[in-house]
């Protein structure tokens, strides 16, 4: 996708990742969570709380004038606090929010395939998350090799092997 260029998230986009969290929870045109709402429920503020902890991975999608537009990244949430894609403590938990406006265009397949090289070359063997069965990222994710390893009502939890 050449709309787009990738960079390295930093501790600095820690407003953006929830603001990015923000989206991927409300991507339903009906739900409408504030991010003060997101922020105050600890199953969810989890995913930004303490951004960049050493082990946190990210990366941020901007449009050519340098404005972001979407970021993906990756948290190792513990069986203490798991995260709804929880699958074991050294299975990083991928996340992914892309603006609304951005949304369909391929800037989240560029986010995720940019997430998982760079975890893959830091030596992550996999790589989790949960999605909505109804979300049109699940078909996403399916294509770029995640399965299905546990189901619940509406959601579920995918994992990719990416060993190199």
């Amino acid at each position: 996708m050449r709309d787009v260029e990738i960079r390295a998230a930093t501790p600095t986009d820690r407003q953006f990742l929830v603001d990015m969290l923000v989206e991927a929870i409300n991507w339903l045109p009906e739900r409408n969570w504030s991010r003060e709402q997101i922020l105050a429920n600890p199953a969810l503020a989890h995913y930004v709380t303490g951004w960049m902890r050493p082990d946190d991975v990210g990366v941020v999608a901007t449009q050519p004038a340098g404005r972001p537009v979407g970021a993906a990244w990756l948290r190792h949430l513990t069986a203490d606090d798991p995260g709804y894609g929880y699958v074991s403590d050294d299975v990083p938990e991928l996340t992914i929010g892309v603006v609304e406006s951005w949304r369909g265009r391929g800037v989240g397949r560029v986010l995720l395939r940019a997430a998982l090289d760079v975890a893959r070359a830091r030596g992550t063997g996999r790589v989790s998350l949960s999605v909505e069965r109804a979300n049109f990222a699940a078909g996403l994710y399916a294509a770029e090799g995640f399965r299905t390893v546990e189901s619940f009502e509406n959601a579920d939890t995918m994992v990719v092997d990416i060993r190199a």
